[in-house]
């Protein structure tokens, strides 16, 4: 094959029933289309030539055996923490990027750092209830926390918007 495939060209992987599984490279979609491991549902931008062959660069392309993948809760992070609050401080609804992360229960009084304890908090309000708990400190948290759902199409959603075919494959 020829050197002329951007190497980070992306291209949909479907499951073998249709549902996105993740994003590959050209190189490997060809592979897996060759070996015939997968079928090219749609063509890219373009064509790939070998010593003696005209490939269509595939843009989307479904897998012929089912993949069973779970479904992983979200790792607690600073930046989930912030997706699943919205980057909102959940004492006072500001909603900022600036916001650091807060233990309901501070850690030193034996909470843990866990889905259930760690909320986003603007620097004022982090400042303002320091290491007490938000009854100690006079304030109130504006919702239950809790362990936020799956992001099943995280790897898939950064790409929907330069790649307008993938989006029929795609739940929204």
């Amino acid at each position: 094959m020829s050197r002329s495939v951007p190497p980070k060209s992306a291209v949909l992987v479907l499951n073998q029933n249709y549902e996105p599984l993740n994003v590959c490279n050209t190189r490997r979609a060809i592979v897996l289309v060759l070996k015939g491991k997968a079928e090219t549902l749609e063509n890219g931008r373009g064509e790939i030539r070998s010593a003696n062959a005209l490939f269509a660069l595939p843009s989307v392309i479904r897998l012929g055996q089912i993949i069973k993948r779970p479904m992983l809760p979200p790792r607690l992070s600073r930046r989930e923490v912030f997706l699943r609050d919205k980057y909102v401080c959940q004492y006072c609804r500001r909603q900022s990027r600036e916001l650091t992360l807060d233990h309901v229960i501070p850690r030193r009084l034996g909470g843990t750092h866990s889905w259930s304890n760690v909320v986003s908090a603007c620097v004022p309000c982090n400042l303002k209830k320091a290491g007490r708990t938000p009854t100690q400190a006079g304030m109130k948290l504006l919702k239950e926390l809790k362990v936020p759902p799956s992001r099943r199409y995280r790897d898939i959603s950064p790409y929907l918007e330069s790649r307008e075919e993938w989006r029929k494959f795609v739940p929204s």
